[in-house]
């Protein structure tokens, strides 16, 4: 456990490093962060192509300019009860890391709110759950504006109960072809 010493008593490390600007975006009435670097793209919401035996969370895949990338319903992910879809929800198109690899995945939220810049006096550790229900993928509490935002490790999110294999395993031969029909007609 790496130690550091505050006025000669020894605190805990907290780990990387916290504070930095964060994408706010909100499921329901919570208010989410994930941090800036992590995300590539916000685009609407566009037609999804549902996956056979996909998991509950996996509302199906996107055709993005040509590339193939799921779609994470994070409300389901979290066990929240569903929403029906408006001119708010969006696709937050995000860069994941796993090892060596880089993939794209899309995570279906209710609504984006702001990019906001949090410092680390601003964040707090996440209180204990207890149980075996501990969350690993929370960063940290942001105590901004009068409110509170839980900012998510996304990787961690994706990563939590094998859903980092999801990529590899939904771009086989079937999907690629699914998409490529999807795939608007090219301009004249």
């Amino acid at each position: 456990m790496n130690e550091t010493r505050t006025q000669g008593r020894p605190t805990v490390a907290q780990g990387p490093e916290r504070a930095g600007k964060y994408l706010t975006y909100r499921l329901g009435a919570e208010e989410y962060g994930l941090r800036i670097l992590k995300v590539r793209e916000i685009i609407g919401l566009m037609p999804i192509t549902k996956m056979p035996e996909a998991p509950p969370y996996i509302r199906g895949i996107i055709n993005l300019r040509g590339r193939v990338i799921p779609v994470l319903e994070l409300r389901a992910r979290f066990g929240m009860a569903p929403t029906p879809d408006n001119e708010e929800t969006c696709i937050i198109v995000v860069d994941l890391v796993s090892g060596s690899r880089s993939t794209l995945m899309g995570i279906l939220v209710d609504a984006v709110s702001e990019v906001l810049d949090i410092k680390e006096d601003e964040i707090q550790d996440p209180p204990a759950m207890g149980g075996e229900h501990e969350c690993d993928f929370v960063l940290g509490i942001g105590k901004v504006k009068g409110g509170v935002k839980i900012l998510l490790d996304i990787d961690k999110v994706i990563s939590a109960g094998g859903m980092d294999r999801l990529p590899a395993e939904l771009m086989n031969a079937a999907t690629i072809a699914a998409v490529e029909r999807m795939a608007p007609a090219p301009l004249a």
